[in-house]
């Protein structure tokens, strides 16, 4: 009778008894999506969580106490990406001032977009608050374009961004010529028109111009801006850089919070 393995003197089941079939081996040991979607973020976050414990051991305690008990550290992250993302779309005065409350067009701002969150999305006082958020971020904006401008023409194309980024952390204390970057920002505040004359220039151009100092180019870009956008005329100032009434938005919102439904909103603003 002839083994099973064709070769004579041989086991006929040495080479079956510790092997699986190729079917099993490849139903038990390859992963489907699921189960590498699951490893991935099992990895990332065994990753992050050494990080994430070894810089809390590196801090000094009083910064460690200030970070927030949280449980996942990518929980944590994303937080801090979302609010660098809300920085840079409402471009603070007073970027110091976590409560917004110092000055009144980031209290206002801060008040609109509290309102709009506990606004229905969709509702017709949402999209007005909106409409109102957007106009003060667009006015931001185009004093930080000109500001982008005048550096990009003395050359810094690929560096304007982040000397024109400044976070939460901002602190005056850290400043290197705190004095000679406020004396400048007064300058430009009266001598060009790239803030409005109605109100004070926004802090968060301080740090910018402290930065500008250390590069010793601040007295360049002032000369750049006195030449670029020279200081207009109260009448000329009616453009969309003061079209925005602060003391009217506040008494909208106000108005708005005691309104249940959006009739009653727009009773409120017709003269």
């Amino acid at each position: 009778m002839l083994e099973e393995t064709g070769v004579p003197g041989e086991n006929p089941r040495r080479h079956g008894e510790h092997t699986q079939t190729p079917h099993r081996w490849g139903r038990d040991l390859n992963p489907g999506p699921q189960n590498c979607e699951s490893c991935i973020y099992l990895f990332l976050n065994s990753i992050l969580s050494d990080c994430f414990f070894s810089l809390l051991c590196s801090m000094p305690s009083q910064f460690r106490l200030a970070l927030p008990r949280t449980p996942d550290p990518l929980e944590y992250f994303n937080r801090e990406v979302q609010k660098r993302r809300d920085e840079e779309a409402n471009l603070w005065s007073e970027p110091g001032d976590p409560s917004h409350t110092e000055r009144d067009d980031d209290r206002t701002l801060h008040v609109l977009l509290q309102a709009r969150n506990k606004t229905r999305m969709g509702s017709t006082g949402y999209r007005r608050l909106s409409v109102d958020i957007e106009a003060m971020r667009d006015t931001r904006r185009e004093v930080r374009d000109k500001w982008k401008t005048i550096l990009e023409n003395l050359g810094f194309m690929a560096e304007a961004d982040s000397l024109l980024t400044v976070s939460a952390g901002a602190s005056l204390d850290r400043m290197r010529n705190a004095a000679a970057a406020r004396s400048l920002l007064q300058t430009l505040h009266s001598e060009t028109s790239l803030f409005s004359s109605r109100e004070p220039p926004p802090e968060r151009y301080l740090f910018i111009l402290d930065r500008l100092l250390y590069l010793d180019i601040a007295e360049d870009f002032v000369s750049k801006a006195k030449r670029f956008y020279p200081p207009r005329d109260d009448s000329d100032e009616d453009g969309p850089l003061c079209a925005i009434n602060l003391p009217l938005l506040l008494a909208r919102v106000d108005a708005m919070k005691g309104c249940p439904d959006d009739d009653s909103v727009e009773s409120v603003e017709k003269p």
